[in-house]
């Protein structure tokens, strides 16, 4: 009889612990991997006791298990067409006991949020890949492309959040700043009230990321917040408030 060899160590899940140890959260050690800006996203979700919160593009569930950690009794569900990242997520599931208030559904975001079958949604978030054109950057490595590249373009995805999202729910993306008069087209076809946060490298550098809420049917101003600043001259490794925030002290609400 022949037994099979176990798979390389390479291609073993490596296991990261998230908000200060809260969260544990298993990821593939030759893929894309979870960083700040899901660790941005989780913390400007602040969701209910009983709400419902979708995400598009889950990977693993990294954002889903910060905001299940964040805020007990919020129930989150993700979408993720990736099967190898759908298994992980699972996983992630039982990891942190969140198998009453976590799920990762396999579905392509290309397919529409109706394909789902499901009522629509108090939050609809997402981090989608930054890029439309694989010529816009140095190719990525074959793990990593589905993160990094939006096969559909950014409107699919923020069609599938503006179609989850319930009149009144809210909508949370965290993108590239250069693409922030994209993101409030797209979004103002059926979204309003909009709450723009600038996230910047250190102070006296320009933002490189956005934090956009919408509403879905909204009416308010849009409102520019202060911008949060992930690192000083120090030293350290983050600004105090980042560095609160990566750790699940403080939230980033809008």
């Amino acid at each position: 009889m022949t037994v099979a060899s176990p798979p390389p160590e390479a291609a073993l899940p490596v296991e990261n612990a998230l908000l200060g140890g809260k969260v544990r959260l298993l990821q593939a050690a030759d893929g894309y991997r979870a960083g700040m800006d899901a660790a941005l996203l989780a913390a400007a979700v602040v969701a209910k006791p009983g709400e419902r919160v979708l995400e598009a593009g889950c990977g693993v569930g990294a954002v889903l298990t910060q905001i299940a950690a964040r805020r007990p009794g919020v129930v989150v569900t993700g979408v993720e067409r990736d099967p190898a990242a759908v298994a992980l997520g699972a996983c992630n599931v039982g990891l942190n006991a969140l198998q009453d208030r976590m799920a990762v559904v396999q579905a392509d975001v290309a397919g529409g949020f109706a394909a789902l079958g499901r009522e629509r949604f108090d939050w609809a978030v997402s981090n989608p890949p930054f890029f439309d054109d694989e010529a816009a950057l140095r190719a990525p490595s074959p793990a990593k492309r589905g993160a990094w590249i939006a096969d559909d373009g950014l409107a699919v995805w923020i069609r599938f959040l503006s179609d989850g999202a319930r009149d009144g729910g809210r909508i949370v993306v965290i993108h590239r700043a250069d693409r922030l008069a994209d993101l409030l087209a797209l979004l103002g076809e059926r979204c309003g009230s909009f709450a723009i946060r600038p996230i910047q490298p250190f102070a006296d550098q320009a933002a490189k990321r956005v934090l956009v809420q919408a509403v879905r049917g909204g009416k308010a101003p849009l409102r520019l917040l202060p911008a949060l600043v992930l690192h000083d001259r120090s030293g350290a490794k983050h600004a105090p408030e980042a560095e609160a925030i990566l750790r699940g002290e403080t939230g980033l609400g809008f």
